[in-house]
């Protein structure tokens, strides 16, 4: 037999139910803040990955999916979509635009990482970019969003830590001082701190082994090396966090682990995930439309949503998501009653609610399935009701069964009126 491959898995419900609410949630909260949809292709050359993301990142260099096209072109399937919508951005002209522009978006990514809890293959993001401002108020701005996602959500208990990274007058000088550090511990490290070490030595502060952490704990912070600007622009996102009442840590080694990401970093951590505990991540990446070839600064700031993640969460804290609800069963008695009877649903559907009939069982059999499916009613449709135009509708909670008119039947389910 076929199964699915390693590191994916089928979304199956009534857990699709809960991954249908994150989204209407994200949605209707994007709307409020005027971030418009953006749909990129599932696929880029490999060039944007390497010069976007980074190629020394652990994204690029070990876990893209990567293949030679018929035309010997380099592809690779999305391992995050910030690159790609930037790149969106400056091939479509949306500088043009007036005002800010801020996207959104929600889809598939795809990475070859080991297979854990809250960690896929094809895995789920959902995203934001407000793109053209560098102020920090932007920056509290979509810090803020993304907390009221969370917060619509019904997630309880996470925790939003930040960080700067300074910028590329601060961040080189503060680098170079970190390799040197490294280096004279390098031999005490996991074999990946090691080889970031030499490729990339911020992410060997982003390390989780806890073995690595007494000497991580040990290099020096690039918040005791920001230049005065950088110094000044975390200072004022913190200020904006602070008048929202948005709490908040700051950590020193939160670096994520994309190098476009420059100044402003976030996550957003929950306990319920275990050791995979970040929910969001995000930061500032004012650079990036120029390493993709763009003349004309494009200053951005954005994040993504585990979904996959945040669907887990959610699962654990907020159970009754992932209920059926289905408003009634039919039980039809007998051919002619189920004639009547669809006729009956499709009208029901009509008005909103959700309805199912038993096709082919008795009536001791629909009551059971009923049950079983977690229906709030039953209707009992027979000769007798269509000729009277009344039908039994039991309230499958209580038990308790009334008569009911075709006109009043609607109502009756909704609201419970008569």
């Amino acid at each position: 037999m076929i199964k699915a491959i390693k590191g994916t898995r089928d979304i199956l419900p009534p857990a699709t139910k809960v991954w249908n609410f994150v989204e209407e949630v994200s949605r209707r909260v994007l709307h409020c803040y005027n971030y418009q949809e953006i749909r990129t292709p599932i696929f880029e050359e490999t060039a944007l990955f390497a010069r976007g993301v980074g190629e020394e990142t652990d994204i690029v260099s070990k876990e893209m999916y990567t293949w030679q096209d018929r035309d010997g072109s380099s592809l690779t399937l999305r391992p995050e979509n910030t690159a790609p919508v930037i790149r969106a951005f400056l091939e479509h002209r949306l500088d043009q635009r007036p005002g800010l522009q801020k996207l959104f978006y929600i889809g598939p990514m795809f990475r070859r990482e080991r297979p854990q809890k809250g960690r896929y293959r094809q895995f789920f993001q959902i995203g934001a970019e407000a793109i053209g401002s560098e102020s920090p108020a932007l920056d509290a701005e979509v810090i803020e969003m993304v907390v009221e996602i969370l917060t619509q959500s019904g997630l309880q208990g996470f925790q939003l830590i930040i960080n700067s990274v300074g910028c590329p007058q601060c961040r080189p000088r503060f680098v170079a001082m970190l390799k040197e550090k490294i280096e004279q511990v390098a031999s005490q490290l996991c074999a990946d701190c090691r080889r970031r070490s030499v490729t990339n030595p911020l992410r060997v502060l982003d390390c989780k082994v806890p073995a690595d952490q007494p000497l991580i704990e040990t290099l020096p912070s690039i918040l005791d090396h920001l230049c005065q600007d950088c110094r000044s622009h975390f200072t004022w996102v913190r200020k904006f966090l602070e008048d929202r009442d948005i709490r908040y840590q700051v950590q020193g080694r939160l670096v994520r682990g994309l190098d476009y990401y420059m100044r402003t970093t976030f996550e957003i951590v929950h306990g319920a995930l275990g050791a995979q505990n970040s929910v969001v991540g995000g930061g500032r990446y004012d650079g990036l439309a120029e390493a993709l070839g763009s003349k004309v600064p494009a200053p951005g700031i954005g994040f993504s949503i585990g979904e996959d993640r945040l669907v887990l969460s959610l699962e654990e804290c907020r159970p009754e998501l992932a209920r059926q609800t289905l408003d009634l069963l039919v039980a039809p008695l007998g051919e002619s009653a189920l004639s009547h009877s669809t006729l009956l649903a499709r009208e029901l559907r009509r008005q909103g609610l959700c309805v199912e009939i038993a096709f082919d069982a008795k009536l001791k059999r629909a009551l059971e399935l009923a049950n079983k499916l977690g229906a709030r009613h039953a209707l009992i449709v027979g000769d007798n009701e269509i000729q009277a135009g009344v039908y039994a509708l039991k309230d499958m909670a209580t038990g308790q069964q009334l008569n009911v008119t075709r006109d009043s039947l609607a109502d009756k389910i909704l609201y419970g009126k008569h």
